[in-house]
């Protein structure tokens, strides 16, 4: 099996822990950082150009303040007109407002949009049937878009124009790994074959596309482009017709054809001049007045699977080849141990040029490359071949693809076995702990809901619920099914990652042959069982696409950089401007409108928080804090929170002793824990320290730890509950903690405290119960599943411990067919998946 090696936590030994190797044409030598200087560029340091003004083109601050609420309220005329007319009435002068009404706020929302490029309308006409068919199509072109862009000196800086290969030191040599974009063997490959002239580099653009429901029973709908998310991105460039379904041509050739051609045509009017650029470069200087040839290259298309039919012009899941990226036959989805050619725009341009001449040949060749006989529209921008742009996406391949399936076939399975399992299924689920960011169901069966973000939630949750329901005596295709959901969550979190080095490339080519394996057993499986309507057909596309994510992580970085997740978020403000912004008519236009204007605002908050930020600064002068002095809050990287409102002595935890064994001795074991421990914490003890019974210590209900993650080396936080009733329930959370210099292990918050003693001043501490109990034997169920198990010592074998032994919060499952036994949730998070690959090794 491949293994992953974690990067290690920086360490101040070593001379430098990253190093970045920059395309041989950037002119640029090779760059070595230490662990607080990487991915900080000097551009982004230096301090832009800001005026003194920067709410401009609005008359006074106030002006600019009142607009951001009135946009994020999405206020209507009336309101906005109640309210201006309000506070120019009870205003006492800390605010001046010269605003007046809508129409003055409207005007100046056009005054500060009016700095970008505006939407404007364009009319596409296609003939169908002998008609001409005309279509309106929104476009701020992507290039002018782009140019807007680069001349805001807040955003200036945050451009990335060089392809890089970035390594860390592992502890013995320099590891290569991918993130970004730039990282990717793509952006090198493009910078490597534009033109041989100095300062050339490309200009990458990430586009996203999809059709959405505006209107709440999804007669409206909208079509929004979006640019990538990142510095200036995240917005709305284009707004594409969509062609309106007709029963009586719906799936007929012509019509299906006709939409293809609508698109293409009107995408066609986003890439104006950027498909003349990407030919022969622009001239563009820097706001540090570096002199750049830019060539635009369309580097990522991010959508779903529809979508990206539409973007590569395949003929879907119905055609010879379903897959926009390779050229696997639709009888092989399934299996994922063979690997077909990539597709190429070369080919596909050749016969689109047999199918000029010869419709009958053509049409053969189209047939067998499961293609459609329309010019692709990215053709016209060099570099950017749409096969090789075309990512995978998590949300729509898994969370809200494969994962479904999996879902429905549990409820199948579990419904054969009667109701008594599903109740017993649904209570487990209805148990799972409580977790930050984490969705908690009161049932799996019953859902509602179509989020992709919560199904991811819910598969991390569904494995840990069955292990005992679906054995292989009590329901062999349910044990066989476990077995795919785990080497699904095994893949899904190693694509998850935002860092990716060779090994963990290697580790999801290995795991992929492994899922092959275990579904194929399920086929078997469900083939000769007598459970109803099991699926036995797995070809379809969501099977297959992620054979290519290794390919994809190579050539453009981790899977975020090509993830709809964030576009989608994107579809709720489109949608909540359609209800309260628009009246029904024109809905394009004027939503589009408002977004222009959204997008001018967050560009002068920007320019106004960097002012306030900069005379921040100066009033500070010589009196900025170090940075050591900043988190004077935190006691190292832990912080306490939520005080009971009344302080406890040691006589009160005692007498807790009638409902809780735990507590008996408590002052007898304090008092041996702090005479023994805080020697080793560097305090000198002249004498042994007693606590009388009206002792006093403060008890907190919460702890916040913030840590570094083991992924991309960011400071990540956890928020752990001790409470005995929080939200009307009991909660003490799971965490691991470093019990010695080396040895981690897990516990359970009991009690989260501070306490003062004399001339030593005041301690933070945790009563913990270890989960460092041995456990005798193996369990097949843990190697199965790739199950990391623990236990818990008895709640009289607890120990006190400083906060700063905490490293971060888990999530421990009971196992209930094994007393004090917990399964950790690997799969919490990318942090806790990456440790415990390393806990397991």
């Amino acid at each position: 099996m491949a293994t992953i090696n974690p990067a290690p936590a920086a360490s101040a030994q070593l001379p430098s822990e990253f190093k970045t190797e920059y395309h041989p044409r950037s002119g640029r030598q090779m760059l070595f950082q230490h662990f607080d200087q990487f991915g900080i560029s000097p551009e982004v340091q230096d301090a832009p150009i800001v005026d003194k003004e920067p709410w401009h083109p609005f008359r006074l601050r106030g002006d600019f303040k009142f607009s951001e609420i009135a946009m994020e309220a999405a206020l209507n005329k009336s309101q906005i007109n109640a309210l201006l007319n309000l506070i120019m009435r009870i205003s006492e002068g800390h605010a001046h407002i010269t605003l007046k009404n809508e129409a003055d706020l409207s005007k100046a929302w056009d005054n500060a949009a009016a700095e970008l490029t505006p939407f404007s309308k364009h009319n596409v006409a296609v003939t169908y049937k002998k008609n001409e068919q005309v279509y309106e199509v929104h476009a701020r072109p992507i290039w002018d878009w782009a140019l807007d862009l680069l001349d805001n000196p807040l955003l200036a800086p945050h451009f990335v124009w060089d392809a890089c290969r970035v390594y860390k030191h592992n502890g013995a040599q320099f590891e290569h790994f991918f993130n970004e974009p730039w990282t990717g063997d793509r952006w090198w490959d493009i910078q490597s074959s534009l033109p041989d002239v100095d300062g050339a580099v490309p200009f990458c653009f990430i586009l996203y596309a999809d059709k959405t429901k505006l209107s709440s029973f999804g007669t409206v709908k909208g079509y929004p482009v979006v640019n990538g998310e990142a510095f200036g991105g995240g917005r709305v460039v284009g707004w594409l017709p969509i062609v309106p379904e007709d029963a009586g041509e719906e799936g007929k050739l012509g019509y299906t054809m006709l939409k293809r051609i609508v698109w293409h045509e009107s995408f066609k009017k986003l890439l104006e001049h950027a498909a003349q650029y990407s030919k022969t470069g622009y001239s563009h200087k820097s706001h540090n007045d570096i002199l750049r040839w830019l060539f635009p290259v369309i580097l990522i298309l991010s959508a779903d699977y529809e979508e990206q039919c539409m973007m590569s012009l395949i003929r879907g899941r119905g055609g010879k080849c379903p897959c926009p990226v390779c050229l696997v036959p639709l009888a092989e989805l399934h299996d994922l141990s063979k690997t077909y050619a990539l597709r190429s725009v070369e080919e596909a341009i050749e016969v689109l040029r047999v199918y000029k001449r010869s419709k009958a040949q053509g049409e053969e060749l189209l047939k067998a490359l499961g293609l459609r006989p329309v010019e692709n529209i990215f053709w016209i921008i060099r570099y950017s071949d749409p096969h090789d742009a075309l990512s995978f996406d998590r949300l729509h391949s898994l969370h809200g693809g494969l994962w479904k399936h999996f879902l429905g076939e549990l409820k199948k399975i579990l419904a054969s076995l009667g109701r008594e399992a599903e109740a017993a299924f649904e209570k487990l689920i209805d148990d799972f702990p409580q977790w930050h960011n984490l969705n908690h169901f009161k049932s799996a069966i019953n859902i509602s809901f179509s989020d992709g973000n919560k199904f991811q939630d819910l598969s991390k949750q569904t494995l840990y619920a069955c292990l005992n329901l679906l054995t292989p005596r009590t329901s062999p295709e349910g044990h066989q099914l476990l077995r795919v959901i785990s080497t699904y969550l095994q893949l899904d979190s190693l694509i998850g990652l935002d860092v990716h080095t060779e090994g963990t490339l290697a580790a999801i080519e290995a795991e992929l042959l492994i899922f092959d394996t275990e579904l194929k057993a399920y086929v078997t499986c469900a083939e000769s069982s007598d459970i109803e309507k099991l699926k036995v057909d797995w070809n379809f596309p969501k099977t297959h696409l992620w054979k290519h994510i290794v390919h994809d992580i190579r050539r453009k970085g981790a899977a975020r950089n090509y993830s709809t997740r964030p576009n989608e978020k994107l579809h709720g403000p489109l949608k909540d401007t359609y209800h309260h912004r628009t009246n029904g008519k024109d809905v394009a236009g004027q939503i589009l409108r408002v977004d222009h204007h959204k997008f001018a605002l967050m560009l002068l908050r920007e320019r106004v928080d960097a002012v306030d930020e900069r005379n921040r600064l100066q009033a500070l002068g010589n009196n900025l804090p170090d940075e050591d002095d900043v988190a004077v809050a935190f006691s190292g990287h832990v912080k306490l929170g939520a005080p009971t409102q009344n302080p406890s002595s040691i006589l009160d935890l005692e007498n807790r002793s009638a409902v809780d064994h735990l507590f008996q001795a408590f002052r007898r074991k304090f008092t041996e824990f702090i005479n023994t421990s805080l020697p080793t914490y560097g305090h000198q003890l002249t004498n042994w320290i007693t606590f009388p019974a009206d002792y006093q210590i403060h008890e907190y209900r919460y702890l916040k730890v913030n840590y570094e993650s083991m992924v991309d080396w960011k400071q990540t936080t956890d928020h752990l509950r001790c409470n005995p009733q929080f939200h009307g329930l009991p909660r003490f959370d799971h965490a691991l903690i470093q019990l010695t210099a080396d040895e981690t292990i897990f516990v359970q918050l009991i009690l989260l405290f501070r306490c003062s003693i004399s001339n030593l001043g005041s301690f933070d501490f945790a009563l913990v119960q270890p989960y460092t109990a041995r456990i005798n034997g193996s369990r097949r169920m843990d190697r199965f599943f790739k199950l990391t198990r623990v236990k818990a010592l008895p709640r009289a074998s607890s120990i006190f411990i400083p906060l700063s032994s905490f490293i971060r919060g888990a999530v421990l499952v009971p196992d209930a067919d094994h007393q004090d036994e917990h399964l950790v949730v690997d799969h919490l998070d990318s942090d806790m998946f990456l440790r415990m690959w390393a806990w397991v090794r």
